[in-house]
């Protein structure tokens, strides 16, 4: 019998592990992860996780460089450096006063078809998801059904029906026609159903029912905790896809002040042809409309943090 043994059985409890014994098993545990994995396996999955980054950096990159360039600078120099003279804020300022200052009412409207529409679009999902992964009634299946074709369907294939029916009731060409299809998220549903079924414990629901609590209360007090990190990834998809959404406010707006960024930004591209100045509008205003996304990803991305690391086991 050993001395660790010995002093364990005598004491009735096991002495704590010095710093030496500390790291050996964490290194053992480490290898144990990354006996597995060959090499070159790593350097095949970081190769192409470089390839994806460089995907989506590059075209940031090169809005970045030539938002700082005046209009001859952009047609005479390299696309990926900069020109002679920097005239970032100078671009920025005719930006935001073209048009008689139309980019902020801009922005204002890609925030108010955004921000409304994925808050409340993330809330009707996440509680029909929950809905269908905790009650069973009759007809459950079809709903799913139909929730899983709705995902397959692509939103440019029904624009052009939502006109037609929006343009029978009068809503065309107000904020409406693109804030009510904004509230629907299939998606959404679909991934709220699978982190609800996974996530909240019928045990959990039984007991606040012993203890009186009523179903809303059960989903607002009990399952929405639970289900914050499926919350956060369903309000960032939904964010982004309204505030990149393009077909449905050309369909629906012939206002130029009811315009979203990404509708108003075009109209300005459009103009190039006759007037190249509009190049360095939309370039200014196309590196302007990214801000308000990176700014959601930073301030969101602790919640996914969280929800990783939620259930794991310490070591």
């Amino acid at each position: 019998m050993s001395t660790t043994d010995i002093d364990e059985t005598t004491t009735g409890r096991r002495k704590p592990l010095g710093n030496a014994a500390k790291a050996a098993r964490g290194d053992g545990r480490a290898g144990a992860r990354d006996a597995g994995r060959k090499p070159t396996t790593t350097i095949i999955i970081t190769a192409l996780l470089a390839i994806v980054a460089l995907y989506f950096l590059v075209p940031v990159y090169w809005v970045v460089i030539n938002a700082t360039k005046s209009t001859e600078d952009l047609f005479g120099t390299s696309g990926f450096w900069f020109g002679e003279n920097f005239q970032l804020f100078e671009n920025l300022g005719a930006v935001l006063s073209a048009n008689d200052g139309i980019f902020p009412r801009w922005g204002l409207n890609s925030l108010l078809y955004a921000g409304v529409g994925s808050v409340l679009a993330t809330y009707f999902a996440t509680a029909a998801g929950y809905a269908l992964a905790k009650y069973r009634f009759p007809g459950r299946g079809f709903v799913y059904a139909l929730v899983l074709g709705g995902v397959l369907v692509p939103g440019t294939a029904v624009a052009l029906p939502l006109f037609f029916l929006f343009s029978s009731i009068g809503i065309t060409n107000t904020y409406w026609s693109v804030l009510i299809p904004s509230l629907v998220s299939p998606f959404g549903l679909f991934l709220a159903s699978i982190y609800a079924s996974a996530a909240v414990p019928d045990e959990m629901l039984e007991a606040g029912r012993i203890d009186g609590v009523g179903e809303l209360g059960l989903f607002h007090r009990l399952a929405l905790p639970q289900l914050t990190p499926a919350l956060v990834t369903i309000l960032l998809f939904q964010f982004v896809a309204i505030w990149n959404n393009y077909m449905l406010p050309l369909v629906m707006l012939a206002d130029e002040k009811l315009y979203p960024i990404t509708l108003g930004l075009d109209n300005w591209r459009a103009q190039t042809d006759r007037l190249p100045e509009f190049y360095q509008l939309t370039i200014g205003g196309a590196l302007l409309s990214v801000i308000p996304l990176a700014i959601l990803i930073l301030v969101l991305q602790r919640f996914w943090r969280g929800g990783l690391t939620e259930g794991s086991v310490k070591g």
